[in-house]
């Protein structure tokens, strides 16, 4: 008998079928539905940039494309771990996930992930007796799912991030930044299969699956097959006391913490009703506290994005335009324009529209720590494509806890049972 993993057989084995997963008639649909989910998404983040650098970014659709390649590289990883761990799902567990999810996340698009689905549902199971779902392999789902995340978060959740007015919490308007990724993962996934159906077939080692199927009969006698499943993953937060990749790498490590340890609840769950409870109620509110926790010390944080002493600090810069080519960057700070000293924001629109050409920028680079002078060209509109941070008595800030569809109606409903 084999003790270690054969992973030189069974990695070939699931490459190729991931690969022919696309040449499956009924994963399409699926994915192009959570596709079409993310494009809506992205559409709306990119709406959040257009008010702030008064232009359309065009970047939606490449967005989309980069978040599909990320969603691919994520599923295949995703897809060898679940084969490792030895997680077979059924069609009766994963026909609730979904609509679980899609009415969640009409109550709030943070929702739109199988955390709170699966959690909900495996309470429900072992509560009411209701769906009849396997709660050991929900929640082993839900834990390689997020450990997928956490390394998708690691790589690209900085990726995007959107300027944002945000009120902390001494009700002070600071800068930041929304961090929005939303990424569809194509996943393989192991099924029991009858033996003859069964064409390809590598011994396993004595210890796996580490996730019993639940079907009767001998384990070792059980043969599995691969097949294709389409998830969502998403991501949501902000940065403000910390740079966005800085966020997104502490976020990454957070949540792969919370994976590892819903990955060790679900095992046990196999073998004890308290075990597989504790599963269910850590998948929605561990999730829920880390997200909570994490937007907490941002807003509690020493923010970065705040005026300085002495000149403008920049929030955020659009991409090949006159500031960017200048080499100013987020953080820095306009320390002067032709001579003329910066005193905040709106002597900053004001010398925008009047100062003549060619403008010379003094300017300090954050990243390099020093002062710096640059020639800076703007375009025929006079628009330097760059974001001054709030004085912090701005009217209009973005609200962190947003609500879908859903959750607004729930909201202006409990409004008028209040009024």
């Amino acid at each position: 008998m084999k003790r270690l993993f054969p992973f030189t057989e069974i990695i070939p084995l699931v490459l190729k079928s991931f690969l022919l997963a696309f040449l499956n008639p009924q994963f399409w649909p699926v994915f192009l539905l959570i596709v079409g989910l993310i494009a809506l998404q992205y559409r709306r983040m990119g709406r959040l940039r257009e008010y702030f650098f008064h232009q359309k970014s065009g970047r939606v659709w490449a967005d989309v494309i980069m978040a599909a390649g990320f969603g691919l590289l994520g599923g295949l990883a995703g897809s060898c771990l679940i084969v490792f761990i030895g997680l077979a799902l059924s069609g009766a567990d994963l026909i609730y996930l979904w609509p679980a999810a899609i009415l969640l996340m009409l109550i709030n698009m943070r929702f739109l992930c199988f955390a709170y689905a699966g959690g909900l549902l495996a309470i429900s199971s072992l509560l009411l007796g209701f769906p009849q779902v396997n709660i050991p392999q929900i929640m082993a789902l839900v834990a390689v799912l997020h450990m997928v995340e956490s390394m998708l978060i690691l790589v690209s959740g900085h990726l995007g991030a959107a300027p944002a007015f945000i009120k902390d919490a001494g009700g002070r308007v600071v800068g930041g930044f929304t961090l929005q990724r939303f990424w569809p993962i194509p996943l393989v996934v192991l099924a029991v299969a009858s033996a003859g159906a069964v064409h390809e077939a590598v011994e396993m080692p004595d210890w796996w699956p580490l996730i019993k199927p639940s079907v009767s009969g001998e384990l070792q006698s059980l043969a599995f097959t691969l097949m294709p499943v389409v998830a969502g993953l998403g991501y949501s937060d902000v940065s403000i006391a910390r740079s966005p990749v800085e966020k997104s790498r502490l976020s990454a490590l957070h949540l792969g913490f919370y994976s590892l340890i819903l990955l060790i609840l679900a095992v046990l769950a196999e073998s004890s009703r308290a075990a597989a409870l504790a599963a269910a109620l850590f998948s929605p509110l561990g999730h829920e506290t880390i997200i909570y926790l994490s937007r907490r010390i941002e807003v509690c944080g020493e923010a970065l994005y705040v005026p300085p002493a002495r000149g403008m600090r920049v929030l955020d810069v659009a991409p090949d335009t006159a500031a960017w080519q200048a080499g100013i960057r987020s953080g820095d700070i306009i320390l002067a324009v032709n001579g003329l000293e910066l005193t905040g924001k709106y002597n900053f629109y004001q010398m925008q529209q009047e100062a003549f050409l060619p403008l010379m920028v003094d300017y300090f680079s954050r990243a390099a720590g020093e002062n710096r002078r640059r020639l800076l060209v703007p375009a025929g509109s006079g628009d330097w494509g760059l974001v001054p941070v709030p004085e912090g008595n701005e009217k209009k800030y973005v609200e962190l806890w947003t609500a879908g569809p859903l959750g607004r109606w729930l909201g202006k409903f409990w409004g008028k049972i209040q009024s």
